[in-house]
């Protein structure tokens, strides 16, 4: 039996039984503080694709925003943190893809952030190919130890 590997773009729209809200369990309502009794929402992959999209020339995004919004649309305390962050790993690689085949516009991925304004190692290129993307767009970008992190992103944030 022979197994192909699925591509970026069916990972984005392989949704399984997503989005779904479950209630949090004794161990999950200490880490991500909440408490015992709230509810987390793990989104669909496309559902973090389409906030990404919103994102215009300019302006950023974070996942903890991203998260926020898909808890407000769906009744939540929370956003799941890392289905969050997977997902949008899914949706730069799978944005990508499409503008390797299609020479179209994509998802402008690099406009999310992680939490502080870091730029996203795990996008493709790594920091260096984000990092030039949000340059050109004129944000200023500077090391921090280890990470990388966009000057004053607060000032361009986007309501999603």
């Amino acid at each position: 039996m022979t197994y192909k590997k699925k591509s970026w773009q069916e990972k984005l729209r392989d949704s399984k039984d997503l989005p779904r809200v479950e209630r949090l369990t004794p161990k999950m309502a200490g880490r991500w503080g909440t408490k015992l009794g709230d509810t987390v929402v793990i989104p669909a992959p496309i559902e973090v694709d389409e906030l990404m999209r919103k994102v215009p020339q300019g302006k950023l995004t974070t996942i903890n925003d991203i998260r926020a919004t898909l808890a407000k649309k769906h009744n939540a305390t929370i956003g799941c943190p890392i289905t969050t962050g997977l997902f949008a790993v899914i949706a730069a690689r799978a944005a990508e893809e499409i503008k390797l085949t299609q020479n179209t516009n994509t998802t402008p991925y690099w406009r999310t952030l992680k939490v502080g304004g870091v730029l996203n190692e795990k996008y493709p290129g790594g920091v260096e190919a984000q990092k030039k993307l949000l340059e050109s767009e004129g944000h200023k970008v500077i090391q921090k130890g280890k990470k990388f992190i966009v000057v004053d992103f607060e000032k361009n944030l986007v309501k999603l």
